[in-house]
């Protein structure tokens, strides 16, 4: 297939353009104005405009030139690969990467590291700019993509080489003066090594990246994640009560200044790091919009707030109307107290519903590993078989593959469902989303936070 010119239609959307013009399935589109298409955002940007002409193959070889007025609307057209490009991979090797961390015989797609600036607009994902060339980046600038999410780790040239393994990492940094000189608008993640790249380092980052405001919105500090499968890698350490404190004490004594003179904290700790300092979350104000979530940044402070809006909203709504039910919710260590919390705030309201939180041990990945997104399947069965589960079990979106019910082992809803012997219900990330699950209402979303779901790693 990637052998022939252009890109295989996958579906047409009926009542559209494309469906006009007879457009089927297993049609490839080789050209628009007579542009090859690179991607995926090569074809948005020739599609967005008043006319165009088309130039597609029929599976008979036969090809049609197709003039369209199509006054800047969608085609309808779905193609067989959603980027219309291979991913980019990675040619870093990070010595902090999850993906060598991985245990074997997982599916393929978890070994594939990519490192796509594409994905970063698509997916959110984040990009180290090594793997990117000037085209790239000038494609950026001429479809006004944004934001772009960057992997920092560090603004020491020499330093950022030896984390990521990369001779062109330091020289790559320079991208961001490209990109802020062009006004496109970034978000930047350090992932944080103790004795790496923090302390000093740290600080030396944080000062370089505030020349990028406003067009960097915002940079997340996010522990660096360590599995059990580490025989050969390079010896990191964990952060622990003390380390993390002093990370705190860095990123806050920013905040304070940043905030001062530009209005924005624009440096923010995921919440890892305030539960290991065993310190009190943000308040909400702190997070400037939550930016960040997809990086567990703010995510249980955002939490606690919309659980408490939408126990308000439920009392005015439903007057206090819930079923007797017994329900219980397993997630990660590290978010089971503050789950805990929500949990007794609902029954304190909801006396007639009973909750249990059962926080889950990451046996799979390593103890160390205790966000809810990396449980799987096995680890689930393993320790909730015998317990008392009551009338369902809820589980967070995070667990699952995007759009799918499929854990990162590979083992189904279903299939956990049967060896559990009870109801599952996913369920998404935001407080109005818990307590809707709990009470078995559907609650109206009256909140600027779409339900953003977690990257696979």
């Amino acid at each position: 297939d990637m052998n022939k010119k252009g890109h295989t239609i996958k579906s047409v959307d009926s009542g559209s353009i494309a469906d006009a013009l007879e457009l089927q399935p297993g049609d490839r589109l080789l050209s628009v104005n007579g542009n090859e298409i690179e991607d995926i955002f090569d074809y948005e940007y020739y599609v967005d405009s008043p006319s165009l002409t088309l130039l597609v193959e029929k599976p008979d070889g036969e090809q049609w030139e197709l003039e369209v007025e199509n006054d800047y609307q969608d085609l309808g057209i779905t193609f067989e690969n959603g980027l219309m490009s291979d991913y980019k991979s990675c040619t870093n090797q990070c010595i902090f990467c999850f993906i060598d961390q991985m245990p074997p015989g997982m599916r393929d797609t978890l070994y594939f590291k990519d490192d796509d600036s594409r994905l970063s607009f698509l997916q959110g994902n984040y990009v180290t700019l090594t793997n990117m060339k000037d085209h790239d980046i000038q494609r950026i600038i001429e479809f006004k993509l944004a934001p772009i999410n960057i992997s920092v780790h560090t603004t020491n040239p020499k330093l950022r080489c030896e984390m990521l393994h990369n001779r062109f990492a330091g020289e790559s940094l320079k991208k961001m003066d490209t990109l802020f000189e062009a006004g496109i608008p970034m978000n930047g993640q350090i992932v944080l090594c103790p004795g790496i790249n923090d302390g000093k380092e740290l600080d030396r980052t944080i000062q370089d990246l505030t020349k990028y405001i406003p067009c960097m919105e915002s940079v997340s500090v996010v522990p660096v994640g360590l599995s059990k499968f580490r025989q050969g890698l390079y010896p990191l350490q964990a952060f622990d009560r003390e380390s993390a404190q002093a990370a705190l004490e860095i990123i806050e004594g920013w905040q304070k200044r940043i905030y001062q003179e530009h209005g924005i904290h624009f440096i923010h700790a995921s919440d890892e790091f305030y539960i290991l300092a065993e310190r009190e979350l943000p308040e909400s104000g702190r997070y400037d919009g939550f930016p960040q979530l997809e990086n567990g940044v703010g995510m249980l402070r955002l939490l606690d707030t919309e659980v408490q809006e939408a126990l308000h909203m439920v009392e005015e709504e439903f007057e206090g109307e819930a079923e007797p039910e017994r329900i219980s919710i397993a997630t990660g260590l590290l978010a089971a107290p503050y789950l805990e919390k929500q949990a007794d705030r609902i029954m304190k309201q909801y006396p007639q519903v009973e909750i249990k939180i059962f926080p889950i041990r990451n046996e799979f990945f390593g103890e160390q590993i205790t966000v809810a997104g990396l449980i799987t399947g096995q680890d689930l069965v393993k320790q909730l078989s015998g317990q008392d589960l009551g009338d369902r079990l809820l589980l967070p979106v995070c667990m699952f593959r995007s759009g799918e019910e499929t854990f990162l082992d590979d083992m189904t809803r279903e299939q956990v469902q049967n060896a559990l012997q009870v109801p599952i219900h996913i369920v998404k990330s935001s407080g109005q989303d818990l307590v809707g699950a709990v009470l078995g209402l559907e609650l109206e979303e009256d909140t600027e936070y779409e339900g953003y779901e977690l990257k696979e790693i």
